[in-house]
């Protein structure tokens, strides 16, 4: 068997972009996916990926995306990365427009690329014994929080996706594994929840003891991708040691409670 390949979207920015560069360094052939050229080109060039510039809410764009795969050879994986928030106004004020756009970035995106790679990832599990679906989710798909209500409807709706394709999938060599990740400090995620407010952004990691950054989650992707073919990791949620949920999270120095007492 010839080089392994995976496929990551939204590999312009954060955990995509660290995806990218975890599975080069394994020795992948990756496959970036993003609507930033700009920022896909210098991904490449630093890295030597390939690239292909798409908007997954776009269905000629994700046919466009499945015809270039089949043409250049087998997938092996793939790294269901894009998504994203907005607001954090209640379920009765926030913008049905946000909703309607984090559904489209979280859930429908993630349905067409699944759909449309699903026959090229069975390809490749003949020739490697097994072709891996990693959908990244959050921590928000699995327990709610005020304010979140779009982006936990969104992500509790990509959570239960991914729970069906494992059901449906149960009898083919491909593993369905949904990576949760809680708070990680990236340089756009919470820039795009507050519409560029940029100060709001970076307060909402002042004083978090080392939030995880996107070369962790990036990691645990990778690894779990390369374990053993009869290994499945269904769900792996990751959080900083400073969360304990979404709605708990501590600000300033991890103490020892009760030391010498």
């Amino acid at each position: 068997m010839g080089e392994l390949r995976v496929v990551v979207t939204g590999a312009s920015s954060g955990i995509g972009e660290a995806t990218v560069r975890a599975f080069r360094a394994a020795g992948w052939s990756v496959v970036g996916v993003a609507r930033r050229e700009d920022r896909l080109q210098a991904l490449a060039a630093e890295t030597g990926a390939s690239v292909v510039v798409a908007d997954l809410t776009k269905q000629a764009d994700v046919d466009r995306l499945r015809e270039h795969l089949a043409a250049t050879g087998p997938v092996h994986a793939l790294v269901n990365n894009a998504g994203g928030a907005k607001g954090l106004d209640s379920v009765e004020a926030s913008d049905v427009d946000d909703w309607a756009w984090m559904f489209e970035v979280n859930v429908l995106a993630l349905k067409r690329v699944t759909s449309a790679l699903l026959p090229l990832l069975r390809k490749g599990a003949i020739a490697r014994g097994v072709a891996d679906i990693v959908n990244v989710t959050s921590i928000a798909g699995h327990t709610a929080y005020a304010g979140g209500g779009g982006y936990n409807a969104a992500k509790f709706a990509a959570h239960a996706l991914t729970e069906v394709l494992r059901l449906e999938l149960n009898g083919e060599p491909l593993r369905v594994i949904e990576v949760a990740p809680g708070m990680v400090k990236t340089d756009e995620f919470a820039l795009v929840r507050f519409g560029g407010d940029r100060a709001r952004a970076d307060a909402v990691y002042d004083d978090v003891p080392e939030p995880l950054v996107a070369d962790d989650i990036a990691a645990v992707i990778a690894d779990a991708v390369q374990k053993p073919r009869h290994v499945d990791l269904d769900l792996i949620v990751v959080k900083p040691v400073a969360q304990a949920a979404p709605y708990r999270l501590t600000k300033g120095p991890l103490t020892v409670r009760g030391e010498g007492d």
